[in-house]
């Protein structure tokens, strides 16, 4: 969804705007917090914020909650604020993430937690069927779950080359897109509201910005281990997109020590080596499991299947030797990692944190390789993060934007 101005800007709107999100940021981190505390906090003038607190509750982004049971005495009330969330006429924001055996719809708050969830299997559906279907069943999803709170729009998310100011999916081979306006196609499914679009690898580096670890906010490195392999890079607080959005493909990063060869053309590439894919059909080939699904292999490993485990071992050292290649290049303060096993399991987090560090050159603290924080939600979270973002970088403005699409749709 591109992004539309009404009229020029000036520079006190500027102001406004950069005031208005260090409020909002600083309550996301801080809240329920005083104004006071804001100011304090944030480093602008109590009457700035008192303003912005004030234009932020009246856009539905805040609220007061009951004075502090600690703030009586002499002086004035201790009102705090916080996100307006936990409350009957929050705002939320859906999110949808597009995965090649199916998508996960969810409803989440201004914190990003989840208020409501559900998995939409779609393998059977061809490219052309599926955001139609994919749309039809968001729909029924929100009638069901909205329940009158005011819905923002809606995040999606998905594997591949995505240009989001163009809201489209420039490629994605394992589901046969080129050039799919995929935003635009949601939104008309939807009745016009308003739908933004990313890669799912930035979506999960800006979750984890925006709601996670504060290491994450000064560097990051993203990698997501699926049926797609793709990574993020994350710097003082904004995920890198490149000329064309085209950042982060590293299907073809080189694996050391693995000969598994590439319909490339070439032996030992990313993809190849350890996506779900990969592993679901070692897993058959090698009698683990009867059908090409990743989940039945970590379903056996956590029933004691030792043949499972092992399989998945293997692919969290394959994880973690291309996690050495990136800690090598970038070194950044936070390596991410989403890869089903480790995310459920944290014994498959060690094997990919001990190939990195056998194989890094830089790397000698292995606590800075992590799963992401939203644990087995960070796919719907991710994609409910695409809308929420820049609401909190540019909230008054956003807001604008959302409202007039949803009034054209």
């Amino acid at each position: 969804m591109t992004s539309t101005h009404h009229g020029p800007r000036m520079a006190g709107d500027g102001r406004r705007e950069a005031n208005a999100a260090t409020v909002l940021r600083t309550v996301l981190d801080h809240g329920p917090v005083s104004r006071g505390a804001v100011a304090r906090l944030s480093g602008l003038s109590p009457a700035a914020v008192s303003r912005q607190a004030t234009d932020l509750s009246r856009l539905g982004l805040l609220r007061d909650l009951p004075e502090s049971a600690g703030a009586g005495g002499v002086g004035r009330p201790r009102i705090p604020v916080d996100l307006h969330v936990g409350a009957i006429g929050g705002p939320v924001a859906a999110g949808v993430h597009l995965g090649v055996p199916g998508s996960t719809f969810a409803l989440v708050d201004l914190r990003g937690r989840v208020l409501a969830r559900r998995h939409f299997p779609h393998e059977a559906l061809g490219p052309e069927r599926l955001s139609e279907a994919v749309g039809t069943e968001l729909r029924a999803f929100l009638g069901r779950h909205v329940a009158g709170r005011p819905l923002l729009g809606v995040g999606a998310a998905v594997g591949g080359w995505v240009d989001p100011a163009a809201g489209l999916v420039v490629r994605h081979d394992a589901l046969g897109w080129c050039r799919r306006p995929l935003a635009a196609e949601l939104s008309r499914a939807l009745g016009g509201t308003a739908v933004r679009l990313d890669n799912h690898a930035r979506a999960i580096a800006q979750s984890e910005i925006l709601f996670g670890r504060p290491a994450a906010r000064r560097s990051l490195v993203h990698l997501f281990v699926g049926n797609v392999v793709d990574a993020a890079v994350g710097l003082a607080g904004v995920v890198h997109q490149g000329p064309g959005a085209a950042a982060g493909d590293v299907a073809h990063l080189p694996v050391p020590d693995s000969t598994v060869p590439c319909p490339c053309g070439r032996s030992g590439c990313l993809e190849a080596t350890a996506s779900n894919t990969a592993l679901a059909l070692t897993a058959v080939r090698r009698g683990i499991v009867p059908e090409a699904e990743t989940s039945l292999v970590v379903d056996a490993a956590a029933a004691g299947d030792r043949r499972a485990d092992r399989l998945l071992r293997e692919r969290a050292r394959a994880v973690g030797r291309a996690v050495a290649l990136l800690l090598d290049v970038l070194n950044p303060d936070l390596v991410l990692v989403t890869e089903q096993a480790s995310v459920l399991e944290p014994d498959y987090l060690e094997e990919i944190r001990g190939a990195a560090i056998d194989h890094s050159h830089v790397c000698d603290d292995p606590e800075r390789i992590v799963s992401p924080h939203a644990g087995p939600a960070t796919l719907p979270v991710a994609a409910g993060t695409v809308l929420l973002n820049p609401l909190f970088r540019r909230p008054i403005e956003t807001l604008e934007e959302l409202r007039s699409a949803k009034a054209a749709g």
